[in-house]
């Protein structure tokens, strides 16, 4: 697929490109319609790491998927549709395009409410809840220490943690955020949406994620922080430091690879596009 080469859909009038990063201010549009406070720089942290398309209606982008790839692991991500053109199958078009891209590679997404009848129908499964947690932060002594330190290791934590090989993308995160260490874990803290978004979280144990999401609300207290949580155990905590639970999406996988025994869990998402 390239951007000189359209492919006709079923849709009159209706054609699909490679996501480029001129489309990014149509796709905004897109994105604020659907609600989802994603900034230019936060579509093209996104773009980054991805490969995707476009729909153009009349030279207007009328929906968009992308699909990064970390490895043997495909993440499925920015699946939107003008509200305009719902109904029609075009959802099914995107998605049919992005999984050509993954190959055969294990596929995970986080579906809305909306999307996830269309997911199961391509097969995905359920396998387990985000529970998206934001508000205005509130300072908390860590129960561990936490510092900020250097990039040094993460990549090797984060792929033992979730199978999947994002060693570029933390670069790029850590290049533009915080890294926050304690003895056995990690977190990134960076500018997102409305404040900032900390994630992922990476570490060995409960207490550990803990400490990380306490140190990173003292760095953010009083400014607008969110977290998407893969974890249930680190719910209340984020809400005793006022970050209140404001809904999340659905966990979901499709040609699964047998999951590695690993000491690191994943407690926070990157962000809902990126695992």
């Amino acid at each position: 697929m390239t951007a000189v080469s359209p492919i006709a859909t079923a849709l009159p009038d209706l054609v699909l490109r490679a996501f480029a990063p001129e489309h990014i201010p149509g796709a905004m549009r897109l994105s604020q319609e659907a609600g989802w406070p994603h900034r230019a720089e936060d579509w093209a942290l996104t773009l980054s790491v991805s490969q995707g398309v476009v729909a153009l209606h009349d030279g207007e982008i009328v929906g968009t998927a992308l699909c990064s790839i970390f490895g043997d692991v495909a993440l499925i991500n920015m699946i939107i549709v003008d509200a305009r053109m719902r109904g029609q199958g075009l959802g099914r078009k995107l998605m049919q395009a992005v999984l050509e891209l993954a190959g055969t590679r294990e596929l995970r997404l986080t579906a809305t409410t909306d999307g996830r009848p269309l997911y199961e129908k391509l097969g995905f499964e359920v396998t387990g809840e985000i529970l998206q947690h934001q508000g205005i932060a509130l300072s908390d002594d860590p129960e561990l220490p936490v510092v900020e330190g250097d990039a040094q290791g993460i990549a090797a934590m984060d792929l033992a943690a979730g199978g999947s090989d994002r060693a570029a993308l933390l670069t790029h995160i850590a290049e533009r955020g915080t890294v926050l260490r304690a003895e056995g874990g990690f977190a990134l803290l960076r500018d997102f949406g409305r404040g900032q978004v900390l994630g992922p979280i990476v570490a060995r144990d409960a207490a550990t994620a803990r400490a990380l999401l306490s140190g990173a609300a003292t760095r953010a207290e009083g400014s607008f922080l969110r977290v998407d949580l893969a974890d249930p155990a680190l719910a209340e905590h984020a809400t005793r430091l006022g970050l209140a639970h404001v809904g999340g999406g659905t966990a979901m996988m499709k040609g699964a690879a047998p999951a590695a025994t690993s000491e690191y869990t994943t407690y926070a998402l990157a962000s809902q596009a990126l695992g």
